[in-house]
């Protein structure tokens, strides 16, 4: 995938007059070179770096003759270039090139006579477009949008696939003023589609129509642009006289040539790479997991198998939106430019990239490359299928030049980047996709055959190489007719049974399917358990004899990516041994699978998996299958006008387009899972995946997140709805302990017009007010106040912040007593009004909610017969100072209001005094500014009078822990015996 970073190259072009500007733009197969066509000039550059090479200017009786250029097009060798003209003929031209030690010695043309030629024109609305790795479509070309149709291939029929069309909600000034489309080009490995229109501006869209780019929206706006023409080459654009080139970074289709790490996101740029891991955190954690597998026994299983990594920590995932850079080593790209993969392992500490020849890999530990020391070896080897990442070990599929043999090699990272340290198995045709699973390695061949391979670590002496056997050979031409147009092929554990129902318990683990992506084509083949099974023990692991594969079927349509992950635990086995994929426009499915509670035996009726799809804001690059989180990229754009003034500001480029950011970015999928299974009255399965997630610091958002989207949806929607989801998810949510906090707080969040319509699904405001005073949840239910002061006539209100009041007080939460006293206060301050009544869908509780407050000093009653009955602002009751206010109750003495509160207060103080808890009393005079003194005075012969000392003078030590005094036991002669103190005749007794 496609994001812009930094600002375009600028590339001037010598123009003799305007008369000459570039109006067209053609790169070479191998994106070497590029050629800039004007109207009677042919340019050509070389892109890295991109520098002028020579240009030819047509004479002015020549082009007289047969007019001016229109478009080019190279040969598949670089070797010649064709040029047609306005007269229906084509210019031959040759282009050789003598290059000495990567220096131009010269550049040398060939004009060939020119032949006429037959034109043949489409449809004014139709467009035709190859798809690269998908089928072919055509894109119909209406007015601001893009119609993509794909061709059947059984009939050849035209079907209409989606539309690149820009939306009144995301564009709301300008979705309807661009004018017709202007341009369409597929981007060089045919993953993002570009699209300009008559009035300016630049969108990029997946294959399958997820919007990823566009110049129209943000502060691209500011400088919109008319597009001239644009390319394939590294995507190239022509700005009225300016030839501008973007660099942007193409995400490496991990999906489309490995899947050797699913859980990190690795952007691959022009001369370097943008991860997502690669902190000082996380490579501290992982350096002794990795030494630890390094130096494994040989007997035992691979940690793959077993589970592998942990859940990586959300702090080194999530921390910061900034990217870990890895610049590519300048050596290996002088003469290995463009980079065509790139890889990085499971623990996100190793890095390998493959160029024109040979590869190179990187360690996040040391920070640096290792390159091949013979570059002859480089230079003989081109890698074909991509690569992977197996443990310490690089698995790649390449072609031996020399030989003329395709070849299967594994190089270890830690040894010597030579041929020496390989291990070399040939292949019978090219390898086009390569993959590793667990202990196997899966790869798709050019005759339309799939190849597995055993892979294992083998130790001779001191050195330490990987021994790559055949396994089992599948042949695909039945089904596929032609082998580029597999977009991925990988090994996984996901099949349609799920684990329960299987004959052997290991089979839960070692049921291979093959999931192979055609042409958008979800395809899974898995293994065929219907005849006998072979028994472990009974075969050898290194010639142990695979079960055959099924049929294929076909899970999904439309699919640009798949996730899965060969990790196991039991705790959140929903989300581990799912099928992720991603439908560009058509959002993200999950194909489930469903367990029976507490392992009961499943019905037969029922199926053990299903297919949910659900939408996302991001384009997802990556999943953290135990985290419930989408990774991805997202560009953020900053202005730089300013930096220059209105003169030349028409001049600069900085002007015309702001300087791009790629940032990380996140999002929380489990609340549409959720959702669907509620949906499909799947409650029992919504609350097992539930469950297993309750552990997750974001898990109460997501049960916000589920229960505001459903209130928005059927809250705001102008027809009825016959079954209304909102009862069924404030049930779901009633099973969880947050289910108070999520309530309030979505209503908090939502407008008050939707108010009525929540709490009649979830229940009555004042009984979740009563239930977190029963559950002594005080924060919330000051929450729940907030929305009664809305919703309930003042008299409602003060009845409930009385009750919060007192029991904060007891509590000794003193913020929340201050924010209640600004509360009571705020209630007979403002005008009468009545608020709609509080709907009542849901029965009260049993017990009344009040039954734990009976014994208070205050009633309600007695609060309620001096209440104003008025409506408060919410602002300045939550305005509260933090800190106490020494003189708040001698200003307003007079006010009912303050002397109400003052009456609490006093009870509340009084309480304390007659159970001489002086610490608390003094905390509390010194937190609320109570005027302690003036109020003793006052209680002298009442609550302050002191009837047993004894007793007070005990409780005063319990309540400061002071010690309580002894008789010395040095004393002999002291008038202490015994507890007793004797004058004359009288004793004194003192009791401890």
């Amino acid at each position: 995938m496609y994001f812009l970073s930094g600002w375009p190259k600028r590339l001037l072009c010598p123009l003799g007059s305007l008369a000459e500007a570039p109006f067209h733009v053609q790169s070479d197969p191998q994106r070497a070179f590029f050629a800039v066509l004007a109207p009677a000039r042919l340019s050509i550059w070389y892109s890295r770096p991109s520098v002028l090479i020579v240009t030819y200017k047509e004479p002015a009786k020549s082009s007289a003759q047969f007019g001016s250029y229109k478009q080019a097009e190279w040969r598949p060798d670089s070797t010649m270039i064709a040029v047609s003209v306005n007269f229906c003929v084509i210019f031959i031209v040759r282009l050789r090139v003598l290059w000495f030690d990567f220096c131009l010695l010269s550049v040398t043309w060939e004009i060939t006579s020119s032949s006429r030629i037959l034109e043949v024109r489409l449809a004014v609305d139709l467009y035709p477009i190859k798809l690269g790795n998908f089928t072919l479509n055509l894109c119909r070309i209406l007015y601001g949008s893009v119609q993509v149709y794909t061709i059947d291939s059984t009939t050849g029929a035209m079907l209409l696939s989606h539309k690149l069309e820009l939306t009144a909600k995301q564009y709301p000034d300008i979705w309807n003023k661009t004018g017709a489309v202007k341009l369409i080009r597929w981007s060089p490995d045919n993953s993002v589609v570009i699209v300009t229109w008559e009035y300016g501006g630049l969108s990029l869209w997946s294959v399958f129509g997820a919007q990823l780019i566009c110049t129209l929206g943000g502060d691209f706006i500011y400088g919109t642009f008319p597009v001239v023409k644009l390319n394939q080459c590294v995507t190239y654009f022509l700005l009225c006289n300016i030839f501008i080139c973007f660099s942007p970074l193409p995400h490496f289709f991990i999906f489309s040539i490995i899947k050797s790490n699913q859980e990190q996101v690795l952007l691959q740029g022009e001369d370097r790479l943008y991860l997502n891991c690669g902190e000082a955190s996380q490579t501290q954690n992982t350096r002794s997991s990795s030494t630890h597998s390094e130096h494994k026994p040989g007997g035992e299983k691979s940690p793959f198998a077993d589970g592998g990594l942990e859940s990586q920590g959300l702090s080194t995932l999530l921390g910061h939106r900034h990217w870990h850079v890895v610049q590519i080593s300048s050596t290996y790209l002088e003469s290995n430019w463009p980079i065509r993969f790139s890889a990085i392992d499971k623990l996100g500490q190793n890095i390998a990239v493959v160029g024109k020849f040979g590869f190179a890999h990187y360690s996040l530990l040391t920070k640096k490359w290792k390159l091949f020391g013979n570059i002859t070896q480089e230079q003989n080897m081109i890698v074909t299928g991509g690569l992977a990442w197996w443990n310490d070990f690089i698995v790649l599929a390449c072609y031996n030049i020399n030989d003329r043999q395709e070849e299967l090699r594994v190089y270890l990272r830690t040894s010597n980047l030579d041929n020496a340290f390989a291990h070399v198995t040939k292949a019978q045709a090219e390898t086009l996709l390569l993959s590793v699973f667990r202990d196997m390695v899966i790869v798709f061949r050019a005759d339309c055959s799939i190849c597995l391979y055993s892979i294992e670590k083998k130790s001779d002496g001191l050195n330490t190489t990987a021994g790559i056997q055949v396994l089992q050979e599948v042949s695909m031409s039945r089904y596929i007719p032609h082998p580029f147009l597999v977009v991925s092929v990988t090994l996984t554990s996901v099949s349609t049974e799920n684990g329960i129902t299987l004959k052997m318990p290991q089979q839960a683990r070692d049921a291979e399917s093959i999931m192979l992506n055609l042409a958008g084509q979800l395809i899974m083949m898995q293994r065929d358990r219907s005849g006998p099974q072979i028994r472990e023990k009974d075969s050898n692991p290194n010639q142990r004899k695979l079960l055959p594969f099924c049929p294929p079927v076909v899970l999904a349509q439309s699919v640009e990516n798949v996730w899965t992950t060969c990790r196991a635990n039991k705790q959140k086995r929903h989300l581990l041994e799912a099928l992720w994929l991603s439908c560009g426009g058509a959002g993200m499915k999950v194909w489930l699978p469903l367990f029976p509670r507490d392992h009961r035996k499943p019905h037969s009726f029922l199926s053990q998996r299903i297919m949910l799809p659900f939408h996302i804001n991001i384009y997802p690059l990556a999943v953290l299958f135990e985290d419930a989180l989408v990774l991805g990229a997202v560009n953020d754009t900053l202005l730089y006008d300013s930096l220059y003034t209105r003169n030349n500001a028409r001049e600069q480029l900085e002007v015309l387009f702001p300087f791009c950011v790629v940032e990380r970015t996140s999002q929380i999928y489990l609340h549409h899972i959720l959702r669907q299974l509620l949906v499909r009255n799947l409650g029992e399965q919504a609350l097992l995946l539930a469950q297993s997630c309750a552990a997750l610091p974001y898990f109460p958002h997501v049960l916000e997140l589920m229960l505001h989207e459903v209130l928005e949806e059927e809250a705001t929607s102008r027809e009825p709805i016959p079954d209304p989801l909102l009862p069924t998810v404030a049930k779901f949510i009633t099973e969880f302990p947050l289910f108070l906090q999520t309530v309030v707080h979505c209503a908090r969040k939502t407008e008050y017009a939707l108010w009525n319509y929540l709490f009649a699904a979830v229940g009555n405001p004042k009984d979740l007010f009563e239930e977190c005073l029963m559950a002594q949840d005080l924060d919330t239910a000051a929450s729940y106040l907030i929305i009664l002061q809305n919703m309930e006539v003042p008299a409602v209100s003060r009845q409930h912040a009385t009750l919060l009041f007192n029991t904060a007080l007891e509590q000794g939460k003193w913020d929340l007593c201050r924010h209640m006293i600004r509360f009571l206060k705020a209630i007979g301050s403002g005008e009468s009004e009545t608020p709609p009544s509080t709907p009542t869908a849901q029965e009260p509780s049993s017990s009344g909610g009040f039954e734990f407050f009976r014994n208070r000093s205050i009633s309600l009653s007695q609060s309620a017969e001096n209440v104003l009955p008025s409506k408060f602002n919410l602002q300045k009751t939550l305005s509260m100072p933090s800190g106490p206010s020494g003189k708040r109750w001698s200003k307003d003495s007079d006010c009912a209001e303050n002397m109400y509160i003052d009456m609490m207060l006093w009870r509340h103080a009084r309480r304390l005094l007659e159970d001489v808890r002086l610490k608390d009393l003094g905390c509390f005079a010194a937190q609320l500014g109570f005027e302690l003194i003036t109020w003793l005075c006052k209680e002298r012969t009442r609550a302050a009078r002191v009837d047993n000392f004894v007793i007070a003078l005990k409780r005063l030590h319990k309540d400061f822990l002071w010690p309580l005094p002894i008789i010395p036991s040095s004393s002999i002669s002291s008038p202490f015996k015994n507890g007793k103190y004797r004058i004359g005749n009288v004793d004194f007794t003192f009791c401890y």
